[in-house]
């Protein structure tokens, strides 16, 4: 049987805040080492979100399959691998989660604990990225789970991010949750506030396209949908 729900929630609240810590944190950091070079910045912040993201998942996930990501647990929900009725609890703990890391991030490097981003990102290009960002993230996550291989899946995930990250007009943000916590900051991570909602529009319109081509390329997918991303279900003693 899997976990209870309380454990659950926990598992995705501290995942979440960690890797938004360290979208955030690394973002930072990246900032102040490397000041003119705006390339290097992502770089080093694609490539510590990357690594940071299979850490977490590999350490969270056997509590609550390490979804870190409202779009991800309402795509297992509809394909049975998450109770409909934990999908709230689980994107509360993501939200409060996210809000939690950026303000973390900031308090580390002694920035106002809040402080609202003044980033601008809001195109029709940037809205395009996010949503083939989420197709392609819920279709890495279900056909790496589907193939048998949830072994990899912590490295698929973390290695897709980060090569999204440069692909994705929009840098993958792929994550309402992360969306909405990112808006906290403003620094190299932050996102205005006021751009939050057509991000997270354009990521449940992905999502909703993933799901119609992930049950078609994979009909049996509900199947397996108990061990996205990956397996957490408890051994009976």
């Amino acid at each position: 049987m899997a976990p209870p729900l309380a454990r659950r929630a926990l598992a995705e609240f501290c995942g979440t805040a960690f890797l938004v810590a360290v979208v955030v944190g690394s973002g930072i950091a990246a900032q102040r080492l490397s000041p003119d070079d705006t390339g290097l910045q992502l770089l080093e912040n694609a490539a510590a979100t990357a690594g940071g993201l299979v850490a977490l998942i590999l350490a969270f996930g056997p509590v609550s399959g390490a979804h870190f990501n409202p779009v991800v647990s309402l795509a297992d929900a509809v394909f049975g691998g998450l109770d409909r009725h934990d999908v709230p609890a689980y994107v509360a703990a993501q939200i409060v989660g996210a809000v939690t890391g950026a303000i973390a991030a900031n308090l580390m490097f002694e920035l106002d604990a809040v402080s609202w981003s003044t980033t601008e990102r809001a195109s029709s290009g940037l809205w395009l990225g996010e949503a083939i960002a989420t197709i392609g993230l819920l279709s890495v996550i279900f056909g790496v789970v589907r193939s048998g291989r949830t072994g990899a899946a912590p490295f698929a995930v973390g290695a897709y991010i980060g090569g999204a990250y440069f692909f994705t007009s929009s840098t993958s943000f792929a994550n309402p949750a992360v969306t909405v916590g990112r808006a906290f900051t403003d620094t190299f991570a932050g996102i205005e506030p006021i751009a939050v909602p057509a991000f997270v529009a354009c990521q449940l319109v992905g999502a909703a396209i993933a799901v119609v081509l992930i049950r078609t390329l994979y009909p049996d997918i509900s199947d397996v949908a108990d061990d996205v991303v990956v397996p957490h279900i408890e051994e009976q003693p």
